[in-house]
């Protein structure tokens, strides 16, 4: 069985997509593709069905080398049942996933992404929507600093991964 991530932002198109697409490309780096899966989603229904935002995957692909995929979709309660850790882009999204879940039941799956930063301080990942370019750049550099201290928070909890 492996071990189940979802990425959560707004509407799915930017920062939780790229979270998602760096995610697997350093699952696939480390050869652990059949332990772990990434999926994303968001919070609002504003982009059901969207490709990732051109702009986030030109930063995605500059920085990286690396193209977006997957389409958007909107974040359900099923959720909570189908992944492990479920990672919110920031605050506002961390407390509507949780609103979503009154009992309490499934709140200790949801952290912020930028618990796993280690280079960078910043406590969510800032939406680069209405920005520039720079925004799209600063969220790549960010997310790969998360991705890359949640995948050894995972390989460390997970001794048989």
């Amino acid at each position: 069985m492996p071990y189940k991530l979802l990425f959560v932002c707004l509407g799915n198109i930017c920062r939780s997509p790229s979270a998602e697409n760096i995610m697997t490309y350093l699952i696939d780096q480390a050869d652990l593709s059949e332990d772990i899966f990434c999926d994303s989603a968001g919070t609002s229904s504003y982009h059901i069905g969207s490709s990732p935002d051109r702009r986030m995957n030109t930063a995605a692909t500059t920085k990286l080398g690396i193209k977006l995929r997957g389409h958007a979709r909107q974040f359900q309660k099923s959720d909570f049942q189908q992944f492990d850790m479920i990672l919110a882009m920031d605050r506002e999204n961390y407390e509507d996933i949780l609103t979503l879940d009154p009992t309490g039941q499934y709140h200790k799956k949801v952290y912020l992404i930028c618990e796993f930063c280690s280079q960078h301080t910043l406590k969510e990942v800032p939406d680069p929507y209405y920005g520039g370019t720079e925004g799209f750049n600063q969220v790549i550099d960010l997310l790969v600093d998360a991705c890359e201290g949640l995948l050894k928070y995972i390989t460390s909890q997970q001794p048989e991964a």
